[in-house]
């Protein structure tokens, strides 16, 4: 499988980008990773890498997504982007996913891999805006990987995302191949597209279409149009488990998810400190989807020490420990309400976060006895334990 997969990349992707990857990515994340230990071992918080969301504008209108921000979009401050990122530099992360919204959208979106060549970059994208003069930046920077949201086929994909987004997407993915881009696709698992995307025809025209990773995420129902129904209950998330293996096993694409670590355990990214999400109005959050925060990034902060001194995300991380190995956005929305309540915070979400939360119904998440199976490959395991959590976004 990995000879197949090795031939598969030289094929399809630009061995000058090939390059870049290895040497600005994953070389780098072995030390990324070893300097996050040893903060952990000093007591120190601070994550291997930053969700940096750059605005929340965006096109669409998806269904369960929780940037759905009422008023007149907000835009972190490109100075702020580069003083967050000499911070956490100087802590030894080199790796750094730019989302939205939209992050298309976003004016200086090229500026910032173009200010730090020895950096490298994951873009979230709805994939609309990959036209050739987006494609050709990518090329030419070298320091870039995208990933295009894609959650199923055009059936299933539109139903959430809107009509006519499939055919849209794809096309832009169809140049990021054209150009030998190293590109992945994220798809979000609901109780609509379970068995599509989970099957292996799938995984199969994901990887017709030139991505060298698959990237799973399963759905929580946040934002103000949240479709509870489309949760996953805790067979589907055993079956999630027990279908990634098998598909690893068949297919010469990298399947990722960010649930399971190598031994089967179920994990929670930001109870870990692996990753924190930084939002529009440059608030600290836990992760993407829980939008609060405590403390913020401003003219005169430095990223590591606002962190570091976070009393908020402390409490978070102690809060989830003591509850679940899982999600507690899933698994316990009023209690986690009323821990962000008690923190004395601000909603970042434009909305009513706290009042979503205490209306929501607690769901299962990816913590069930029946999903904690060790990886049986090798590679797999490797990369878990190595290089996993310094690779590239969780959402």
């Amino acid at each position: 499988m990995l000879l197949r997969y090795s031939a598969g990349l030289l094929r399809h992707v630009s061995p000058r980008l090939l390059w870049k990857a290895a040497r600005l990515w994953l070389l780098p994340s072995l030390a990324t990773m070893r300097a996050y230990r040893a903060r952990i071992k000093n007591g120190e918080l601070f994550p291997p890498f930053l969700f940096l969301s750059l605005t929340d504008a965006c096109n669409l209108r998806c269904r369960g997504c929780w940037v759905d921000y009422p008023g007149s979009p907000r835009t972190l401050a490109f100075d702020k982007v580069m003083r967050i990122i000499d911070s956490a530099k100087k802590q030894g992360c080199r790796f750094f996913t730019l989302l939205g919204g939209e992050p298309l959208l976003y004016a200086d979106l090229w500026g910032i891999p173009e200010r730090h060549p020895d950096c490298y970059f994951q873009v979230i994208t709805n994939g609309i805006f990959l036209d050739d003069d987006a494609v050709g930046h990518i090329r030419t920077l070298g320091n870039v990987t995208v990933l295009v949201s894609l959650d199923g086929g055009e059936a299933n994909n539109d139903a959430r995302r809107g009509e006519g987004v499939f055919a849209q997407a794809v096309e832009g993915l169809r140049r990021l191949q054209r150009a030998g881009i190293l590109f992945g696709v994220a798809t979000t698992v609901t109780a609509a597209n379970y068995d599509e995307v989970l099957g292996d025809a799938y995984v199969r025209f994901i990887r017709g279409l030139g991505a060298a990773y698959l990237w799973y995420y399963g759905y929580r129902p946040v934002g103000s149009d949240s479709a509870p129904e489309l949760a996953l209950n805790a067979a589907m998330f055993s079956r999630f488990r027990k279908r990634l293996l098998e598909l690893r096993r068949r297919h010469p694409i990298v399947i990722i998810d960010t649930y399971w670590d190598a031994d089967g355990n179920a994990i929670c990214p930001a109870a870990l400190g692996l990753g924190f999400h930084i939002g529009p109005a440059g608030g600290v959050e836990p992760c993407p989807p829980l939008s609060y925060a405590a403390d913020f990034i401003d003219a005169g902060s430095d990223a590591f020490t606002t962190i570091n001194s976070s009393r908020f995300l402390r409490q978070f991380q102690e809060f989830a420990a003591k509850r679940t190995r899982g999600c507690v956005i899933l698994e316990y929305p009023g209690d986690l309400a009323d821990l962000l309540e008690a923190s004395e915070g601000q909603d970042t979400s434009g909305r009513n976060f706290l009042e979503e939360l205490r209306a929501s119904r607690p769901c299962p998440s990816h913590s069930t006895p029946e999903s904690a199976i060790p990886e049986d490959s090798a590679i797999y395991r490797f990369l878990k334990r190595r290089l996993f959590f310094g690779l590239a976004a969780y959402g």
